[in-house]
Parts: C-alpha cells; sequence; structure tokens
C-alpha cells in the first residue's frame, strides 16, 4: 500500500494514556457507519473489548490535553457523548464486528498506519527506558522553570544595581569634587596656618 494511502489514517492516530489509539467517529467515518452503529455493535459484543489494552472511553480532559482537531464541533458547544479510543488491539477485534468488505478493507490500511507509525518511532527497549525518558523531560521542565527564576532574580538585582548608581550620579552631582594639585595644597596649608 503507498504511503500517501496511510497519510490520512495516520494523521487520525492519537497518543492517549501512553497508547496510539483511533477514536471512535474517526473509525466510524473511515467505515462508512454512524458513530452511533459502530458504538452499537460494540456494546453488543462488549466482551471481545474488554481491558484498557482493547478500547477506553475518553475523559474530557484528555480530549483538550491530545487538542483533537478532527472534532465535528462548533466552538462553545460541549460533546454528548465521550468518544471510544480503540488501540491497536481494539481496532483488530472491531474486524469481527463489522463484518462488512468494506470494514474489512479498511481495517487492514488502519492495521497498516498502526505498522507504519511503530516502525517509524524510534523502539523503546523497555518500561524503564519510558520512565527514563519521562525523568529527563520532567527534569528538564523544572530546570528550565529554575532557570527563568534565576533569569527575573537576576533582572530585579540588575534593577537595584541601576537604581543605586543613578542615586549615587546624583548626589555627586550636588557636591562639588574636591580641588587637587599644587594651588589645592597651598589654600590648605593657608588655612592650617590661620587656626
Amino acid at each position: 500500500m503507498d504511503e500517501l494511502e496511510l497519510e490520512p489514517i495516520k494523521r487520525k492516530i492519537y497518543e492517549i494514556r501512553g497508547q496510539r489509539v483511533m477514536l471512535d467517529f474517526d473509525l466510524a467515518e473511515a467505515y462508512g457507519v454512524e458513530t452511533a452503529q459502530l458504538k452499537r455493535q460494540v456494546r453488543r459484543n462488549i466482551e471481545r473489548f474488554e481491558g484498557d489494552d482493547f478500547m477506553f472511553e475518553v475523559t474530557r480532559e484528555e480530549l483538550s490535553r491530545c487538542q483533537i482537531g478532527t472534532l465535528n464541533v462548533k466552538r462553545g458547544q460541549n460533546i454528548k457523548y465521550l468518544p471510544y479510543a480503540f488501540t491497536e488491539l481494539g481496532v483488530a477485534m472491531l474486524s469481527s464486528v463489522l463484518r462488512s468488505p468494506t470494514a474489512i478493507r479498511v481495517n487492514r490500511s488502519i492495521m497498516r498506519a498502526f505498522v507504519a507509525i511503530r516502525q517509524a518511532l524510534p523502539a523503546i527497549a523497555s518500561q524503564q527506558d519510558l520512565e527514563d525518558l519521562r525523568q529527563r523531560v520532567k527534569a528538564l521542565e523544572e530546570s528550565g522553570s529554575a532557570t527563568q527564576t534565576a533569569v527575573e532574580e537576576t533582572r530585579k538585582e540588575l534593577i537595584l544595581v541601576y537604581e543605586a548608581l543613578t542615586q549615587l550620579g546624583e548626589t555627586q552631582q550636588q557636591t562639588p569634587p574636591p580641588e587637587i594639585g599644587y594651588s589645592a595644597i597651598q589654600k590648605r596649608r593657608e588655612e592650617e596656618d590661620k587656626n
């Protein structure tokens, strides 16, 4: 299958809860059925989709965090029913529930898209590697905020130094500088002799 044919499908694969998933409304569109019909078939065969490794309902927070742009929701409107997210295993299981020739053909393309994404991403050797990456990202975020705090403190200190130098310059302008040189020494000696 041509990579260009997989691109529209790959753009509809999201990462939620650390898993690559497709949402029910995108799958329904691909299969050429209504989302309600797809959900109805899934509910009739729910035993095939037990466990988060097949399917789970997405929360509102997850939807907003993923910034899913394919929602057909107008600004200010709420989603009545939260979508189901199907993992690669869940999509494979859908082919046994939706038995139409279109569903089988589309399922092949979707499975190829999941494989293409998996092959394009660098392999993570273990769950520990993933946790190490998360810790490194968290450390970078914390150091970034610490750097921002340090920059702000330095800026405040520089403002104080500038204000102190400005005040010092103003007081020096008000008092005349001491006289120096031979004539100044002569004047001081004359004043000392008078005293």
